[in-house]
């Protein structure tokens, strides 16, 4: 028999001889806390004990108190599951996991479900094993659904990398991988449907492929109802979640037809005060309300916290604490089917959250795997910087651009355009139409009518693409900002008030080999370097990128005017094409909708 299986009934068998034995007792007790039941959604007087790094017994631990162990009086404070994200980006976030662990675990977070769809886009399956090669690194419990199709619109945007069915074998075979991310090419599906039926058999396959391993199949439904939404569930094999739902009636939708229904609060998108009115409203059953973050940047999970933060933003809504806590506990371990987390019972792995403030969701002290890791918002144990192979880094393969390729042209003085509009906290965009002064033949933005430039500049060397258009609602007054994140093929982000410093943030971006870049009047304010695909720093910890991220944005918002927070997250989401209404890819402006590409200009 495997020697693994042997270990792990060895440590069975000491929990048995714990309960059962004379001579055996339990490592730690924490005693005289309130546990808080999310099988029954209960909360009641107890203790905890631990041997090794499993749950030994919840409820009475006085006879399992022996001369060697270590017991802790939590005085009444609240004993949790550990809670675990559901859904999430590292990439976002520009940290690496060991920092975003970092900054999560102090909070209770103990469990991360995280799609490197962002790295796949652009670095392929030799990206997202990287990124499962560093989870051997961390305590907490890392685990990947990948991505079964890169680029998610094929013939909208260009990727790194493409994926498709024919990577997945060799993926859902390799460590630390779940199943399959959300299925974004798939999310407008009447119009991939018909215009890339292709798509659609690709993406069966591989879901047929994960569900003959027991894997999860993620979904990705935004605005989906009736037939649209049940072809939708079919092709993810019958079992699906959505996280991009955005009103109560989606939600009230998606969970009479089994949907599993991730409510999104993130840094910039918030949907769960909106998702939550099904439950709140209408009464209906919570079992498959699953609480999760998608994207959240450093600063937020440095200032707020994580997984505790959105529970207390739920608990606010109206919500039961134990309901709550049982949207980032036992509903997405029973979805994932991670059968040792997710609740307090024996035989369970020892992931607690202490919680000082049930409706606050304060959380005094982090136990993982039986080890008390984080006390009073600390961290205390070492976590070694982590640095990614040279194999993963330089994905930028462009030279510098010239203003010329971002110029828009047309004939006469005044030209009618189309602009994005942006709506913040929202990866959902509006449209419109404009007239704009044209001056030798190029058309200029307009400050006073907040319309101005955009555009995506395609960095794989693969394509030499540039999409040009207009955005509405950045408010910037002056100057220009460029990011290699994109969301979700991640060629060169720019939006800005004039070609020149355009360009030159296009530039800086392409000379630091990927990341952020700030110019005002032909000059770099500040710049961050993302080695890592051009979506993470590997240089830097936790903190000092919040610090950095913080500084970026102070210039964007105060120096060049910027009316929205978090602008990079904001502008990264400008190139979703799988999402509503219009984006820009670095084949042009997109109308998402309809699966056509749409000239800047109208003629």
């Amino acid at each position: 028999m495997n020697t693994k299986y042997i270990k792990m009934a060895m440590e069975y068998r000491n929990i048995v001889d714990v309960l059962m034995g004379d001579s055996e007792f339990a490592d730690i007790v924490l005693y005289n806390g309130q546990i808080i039941n999310v099988i029954t959604r209960e909360i009641y007087p107890g203790d905890i004990a631990i041997k090794g790094k499993y749950i030994v017994l919840v409820g009475d631990c006085r006879d399992l108190i022996g001369p060697d162990t270590l017991v802790i009086d939590v005085e009444g404070k609240y004993l949790s599951p550990g809670f675990i994200d559901s859904h999430m980006h590292f990439e976002s976030s520009m940290l690496t996991i060991t920092e975003f662990s970092r900054l999560s675990i102090p909070s209770g977070t103990t469990t991360l479900v995280a799609d490197p769809h962002e790295i796949g886009n652009a670095l392929g399956p030799l990206g997202m094993k990287a990124m499962a090669d560093e989870i051997d690194k961390v305590p907490n419990k890392v685990y990947l659904v990948v991505p079964s199709l890169t680029p998610d619109s094929p013939s909208l945007e260009t990727a790194g990398v493409d994926v498709d069915s024919r990577d997945m074998e060799d993926l859902l075979n390799y460590k630390n991988i779940i199943g399959i991310g959300e299925l974004q090419g798939f999310s407008n599906v009447k119009h991939v449907y018909r215009n890339t039926p292709e798509i659609i058999t690709d993406l069966i396959a591989s879901s047929i492929y994960a569900r003959s391993k027991g894997m999860v199949v993620d979904g990705n439904a935004p605005e989906l109802f009736g037939k649209e939404l049940a072809a939708h569930i079919i092709s993810t094999g019958g079992k699906c979640s959505c996280h991009e739902t955005t009103t109560k009636a989606e939600a009230m939708e998606k969970l009479r037809q089994g949907v599993y229904l991730f409510m999104r609060e993130g840094s910039t998108q918030k949907n769960m005060a909106e998702c939550i009115r099904a439950i709140t409203e209408e009464g209906m059953d919570s079992r498959r309300c699953i609480l999760a973050t998608d994207d959240m940047v450093a600063a937020d999970l440095e200032t707020l916290g994580h997984m505790n933060e959105i529970v207390r933003r739920t608990i606010k809504e109206g919500v039961n604490p134990v309901e709550a806590i049982q949207m980032v506990t036992i509903n997405p371990a029973t979805y994932f089917g991670l059968d040792h987390v997710g609740v307090l019972a024996p035989g369970k792995a020892a992931d607690i959250a202490i919680i000082d403030d049930l409706n606050e969701m304060t959380v005094d002290g982090v136990f993982i795997d039986g080890k008390l890791v984080a006390s009073r918002r600390e961290l205390l144990i070492d976590l070694p910087k982590y640095t990614y192979p040279e194999e993963v880094k330089n994905s930028v393969k462009i030279g510098p651009i010239s203003e010329k390729d971002l110029e828009i042209t047309a004939q006469g003085t005044s030209a009618r355009i189309r602009y994005i509009e942006v709506i913040p906290d929202q990866n959902l965009t509006g449209k419109g139409e404009e007239n704009l002064r044209v001056y030798n033949g190029i058309v200029e933005p307009d400050v006073n009518l907040d319309t101005i430039g955009i555009a995506c500049v395609e960095r794989y060397g693969r394509t030499g693409n540039i999409g040009k258009a207009f955005v509405r609602g950045f408010g910037l007054k002056q100057g220009a900002f460029a990011e290699s994140v994109g969301h979700d093929t991640h060629n060169i982000m720019v939006v800005g008030t004039n070609i020149l410093d355009m360009t030159l943030a296009v530039n800086r971006v392409i000379e630091i080999g990927g990341g952020l870049a700030v110019v005002n009047k032909g000059r770099i304010l500040s710049d961050m370097r993302l080695p890592v695909g051009g979506l993470i720093t590997d240089e830097l910890d936790g903190h000092e990128v919040s610090e950095k991220i913080a500084e970026l944005e102070r210039i964007v918002i105060e120096d060049l005017g910027c009316k929205i927070h978090a602008p990079f997250m904001h502008l990264s989401f400008l190139a979703l094409s799988t999402s509503p209404v219009w984006k820009i890819t670095d084949k042009g402006l997109i109308d998402v909708n309809n699966f056509e590409i749409l000239p800047p200009v109208i003629e």
